[in-house]
């Protein structure tokens, strides 16, 4: 384990947004603001250092965030935290790309928001709290160094009246972990207890189990939670909630590891960062988009990391490189077949949620009137009422019907279904296959036959028919065979289990969740993720080597004695009121934790019914580097158990067997290869010896990089994930005996027993993201089990009366005016007007005809740049090896300046038939874009018609308030393609 340094960020990300108001509160919290003080490591190495604290110390020290702070009235103002240095609709943008960083439609509520408010505001409401809650998620996404306090939040509101909608979004926001998560520090807002209401100190005890990102996860953010809402516990006579972590191993982090090498090299890695290989979880899978881990490793940690490159090259089982363009027609061949097997999985269920006025959103406008019907009143008389601009009050938000690969290594795209007309004949021809003769355009595939033929069909078996069915169709040879195989133990890998063992309809429930972004792996360990967790801002308590042996709980909560009783297999008993049980899926799966009661059948069943999988690795490390050194991962085939088969089942027991290499020397400072063992592979690894899969490995890399010596490695470590007791395999997956909702009843809670851990999260399982967001979904349901649900005001928003008096300065040294001229007064009620009236029209124009479109991009191509990419790298050898012939020196190498003079003189030597590719490409290119082009002036003259005939259509049905019908015309700025600001028009 290491000791590795987390960086203070307070000067490295504290973004300044200039306010021309001097008390703006999105001022103070770029600028005044107190940091959060991240714990600096000291140089001390220890094999254990979670245990080099004595125990007594760490129980006893109290968090300086967590201590009692002076209370004093909130100074709530609007619009305090809308900066008025940059446009209403630049402004609006921020929001909305805030939410869509957060995991939330800008557009809708989230389901647990429409839950929570379908009693509480009208139609028109909603788009007032869409744009307060996109607005407070612009605050913690901007710097997710400082928290968002409440006067921030409210700050975010336009008027007064929508204070208490304010509080709503902030409380909801907050207590499910979408802002103020992670290594910061948080007000306390625990307060004197009240003599009347004092209960003898009472204070209640939670118990998380398990240390792993998950754990400290939830961990870190109750911890948050009972500062931030410390005074719901103070005024009602008791202290926040006491917090203990136990932890079955002596380090943290779980099945995220970052194994120290033994021989630590000076200088390859940061100051303060050690040489480590990831015995477990690898990669952030994409940082963009929602992905939680943006803000801890990015925005708070500022942990340094490597973006992989997508250079990946494929080798043949006897080492020769397998050429791009059939590793592009066969991985084509693949997602088709991917794609035919993907019709059978099982549909999303709809979430219901209620839209917003996209039109207003987008341009950071409140709608003039708020009144209405409540939407729970609209829904209960299902009258189909819509908004101003068509947009219906209720709606159905699907899962994505999309996605790709939820681990790193080759990611395959799945969309809405195949063109039904298209037969597989047909699509082959168009992948570029010739088609065996006699075989007619319209042959196709029949699946049905094995997905529809059990009653418990998988994946693997469903594509292994639809191969054989495509070798009737193509002449498929034993190489394209292997290839097929590599891209299965590739889905293998990310499944951590044999595609014949995955649900043919539940294996890619998550699909759509996927993060965007380039995968990544930490530089110097994976594990400083959980350790910032653990020690940042102050240390939680956790309880080391305390596996856990047996849980009694009491389901009835009304008792007043205490709920849980936690017996350890070293002896120690510890007492609680509600418990979180992150324990990996393969543990339990074990029965190694005896429950008192029983747990449930619901809960065991589905505890059964998931799969926990394997996936093993190989760490090999060298002195010096024989691979080419700018590759991030090397892809290598494995033969059949007969040789040159071309039957499936021959492929399935070793197509996995080091069917991948990641280079390592960014991450870990030392030249390292880890060979993956996925699918059957995975398993012989853990009865296989080091010695035998050494010897084996050597061998295959002796062929792939032929001939360069490839030497034994100086270390070695081989993980075995199936026979660690505290783990018992990788990640989860979906079998086929899996029932749609499994991970949502994993996830449910069992009286004073919450879960969490990545078997929790359906939407992110088998990732760390996933474990990390389970771990703030648990923790908002011990608040919400102490201290209720949000409580919401009714009415939620008070009614506006008159107009606010506004202070306008007339002069130096003058007063101030109450009220403004009338005429300008007017000006203004008519601005707002006119701007609600044209949100209105473009809301009918979008909701009937969509954006306007976009004009394409002019082709970039150039000859000479497409003949530099083909050649760069025969093209270095030679300078490479001239460079050595002139100096004398076999580690010389030639510059990139003399690399590229030398392509441009191949380039001009170069013969008219080597260049006529190059040159056909570009102008190939320049022909699609004038085509482009011109088809994009032909949509666009048919939108814009359009576009005027619906704003014709609207004004003569809806006459804007005090003008004439028909009399308002005009085009706004998104009629106009462009990103001005939207004009008022007014005749």
């Amino acid at each position: 384990m290491i000791v590795s340094t987390l960086t203070d960020t307070t000067n490295a990300r504290s973004p300044v947004i200039p306010d021309a108001q001097p008390n703006n509160l999105e001022n103070s919290r770029f600028s005044s603001k107190k940091a959060p003080r991240l714990i600096l490591h000291g140089p001390k190495m220890s094999s254990t250092p979670e245990l080099s604290q004595s125990q007594d110390s760490l129980h006893n020290a109290r968090p300086s965030n967590t201590s009692a702070t002076k209370h004093k009235v909130p100074d709530l103002r609007a619009r305090s935290s809308i900066p008025s240095s940059i446009s209403p609709e630049e402004f609006a943008r921020q929001g909305i790309l805030a939410a869509y960083s957060s995991r939330l439609n800008p557009y809708a509520l989230h389901p647990g928001e429409y839950k929570l408010l379908r009693e509480h505001i009208s139609q028109p409401q909603v788009t007032i709290y869409l744009n307060i809650r996109n607005a407070i998620l612009r605050l913690w996404t901007k710097n997710p160094l400082v928290n968002v306090t409440m006067e921030e939040a409210v700050g975010c509101a336009k008027e007064s009246r929508f204070f208490n909608m304010a509080k709503v979004a902030y409380y909801w926001l907050m207590r499910n972990g979408y802002i103020n998560f992670g290594c910061i520090e948080v007000q306390n807002m625990a307060g004197p207890i009240p003599r009347i209401k004092s209960k003898g100190g009472k204070r209640r005890t939670v118990i998380v189990i398990g240390a792993g990102m998950s754990g400290l996860g939830c961990a870190r953010q109750l911890e948050g939670l009972f500062a931030q809402l410390g005074d719901k516990w103070t005024s009602a006579g008791e202290r926040p909630p006491k917090l203990i972590v136990l932890e079955a191993r002596g380090r943290i982090g779980g099945r995220v590891y970052s194994h120290p090498l033994r021989n630590q090299a000076n200088g390859s890695l940061p100051s303060g960062l050690r040489c480590t290989a990831e015995m477990g979880a690898q990669i952030v899978t994409g940082f963009e988009h929602g992905n939680p881990l943006n803000a801890i490793i990015r925005g708070q940690l500022a942990i340094p990391y490597h973006a992989l490159r997508d250079n990946t090259i494929l080798y043949d089982h006897d080492g020769t490189i397998v050429e791009r363009n059939q590793d592009i027609l066969v991985e084509k061949l693949y997602n088709d077949i991917l794609e035919r097997a993907s019709i059978y999985r099982n549909k999303p269920v709809p979430l219901r949620t209620v839209e917003g006025e996209r039109g207003l959103i987008g341009f950071g406008r409140d709608p003039s009137g708020d009144g209405g019907a409540l939407i729970s009143a609209l829904e209960d008389s299902d009258t189909s009422i819509t908004g101003t601009g068509a947009n219906i009050i209720a709606t159905t938000e699907d899962k994505p019907s999309s996605g790709v690969e939820k681990l790193a290594g080759r990611a395959y795209l799945l969309t809405a279904g195949l063109n039904s007309n298209m037969s597989a004949a047909e699509a082959a021809m168009a992948m570029g296959w010739q088609l065996r003769s006699g075989v007619p355009p319209t042959q196709s595939l029949n699946l049905d036959r094995i997905a529809k033929g059990s009653c418990e069909p998988t994946l693997g078996e469903t594509m292994d028919d639809a191969i054989k069915q495509y070798q009737d169709i193509l002449t498929l040879t034993p190489k394209d065979m292997r290839l097929l195989n590599w891209h299965h133990a590739n889905l293998e890998y990310a499944n951590a289990v044999s595609v014949n063992q995955l649900s043919l309809s539940g294996w890619d429930q998550d699909i759509g969740n996927e993060f965007e972004g380039e995968h990544s792996e930490i530089i110097g360990g994976y594990q400083q993720v959980p350790r910032g967790l653990w020690q940042c801002p102050s240390k939680l308590d956790v309880r080391f080597n305390c596996a856990v042996k047996s849980i009694r709980y009491n389901p009835d909560e009304r008792s007043n004695a205490r709920h849980v009783t936690v017996e350890c297999r070293n002896g120690d008993v510890f007492e609680a009121d509600e418990i979180v049980i992150t324990t990996p899926l393969g543990v339990l799966k074990e029965g190694s934790i005896k429950f008192e009661p029983p747990l449930p059948g619901w809960k065991t069943g589905a505890i059964e019914r998931l799969g926990f999988g394997l996936l093993n690795k190989i760490v090999l490390v060298y002195d010096e580097p024989f691979w080419e050194t700018h590759r991030d991962m090397f892809g290598l085939l494995n033969e059949a158990e007969r040789r040159e088969s071309l039957d499936q089942k021959d492929y399935a027991s070793r197509r996995g067997r080091f069917y991948l290499f990641w280079n390592c020397i960014k991450t870990s400072g030392r030249p390292m290869l880890v060979a993956l063992m996925a699918g059957n592979a995975a398993h012989e690894t853990e009865l296989s010896s080091n010695e035998s899969l050494i010897h084996e490995v050597t061998g295959r890399l002796a062929k792939m990089f032929a001939p360069a010596p490839v030497p034994l490695p100086s270390e070695t470590i081989v993980t075995r994930w199936r026979k660690d007791p505290f783990a018992r395999g990788s990640y989860s997956y979906v079998g086929p005996l899996a029932q749609p909702g499994d991970y949502d009843l994993m996830a449910q809670p069992h009286g004073p027993l919450h879960f969490a851990g990545e078997a929790t999260c359906g939407s992110h399982p088998a990732t760390v993201h996933g474990a990390y967001l389970s771990g703030l979904r648990a923790a908002s349901e011990i608040v919400d089990a102490m201290i209720g649900p949000i409580k919401i005001l009714h009415p939620l928003v008070e009614k506006k009366i008159k107009s606010e008096p506004t202070l306008t300065p007339v002069g130096a040294g003058s007063k101030h005016k109450l009220e403004e001229e009338p005429t300008q007064q007017h000006v203004k009620v008519r601005q707002v007007r006119d701007e609600d009236y044209e949100a209105s029209v473009i809301g009918a124009i979008l909701n009937e005809i969509g954006e306007r479109p976009i004009k394409p991009c002019r082709a970039g191509v150039n000859p000479f740049l497409l003949y530099t990419k083909d050649h760069w790298y025969s093209c270095k050898a030679e300078c490479d090896k001239a460079r050595k012939a002139a100096t004398g020196d076999q580690n010389a190498k030639a510059s990139k300046t003399e690399i590229r003079t030398s392509l441009g003189q191949m380039w001009r030597n170069a013969s008219a038939d080597v260049k006529k590719p190059y040159l056909d490409q570009t102008q190939n290119a320049r022909e699609e874009t004038a085509a482009n082009i011109a088809e994009f002036k032909e949509k666009v003259a048919a939108w814009d018609s359009n576009a005027a005939r619906i704003r014709q259509i609207y004004v003569q049905n809806n006459p804007p308030p005090g003008v004439d019908g028909g009399t308002f015309t005009g085009r706004t700025a998104i009629e106009y393609g462009g990103g001005r600001r939207m004009r008022r028009i007014v005749s």
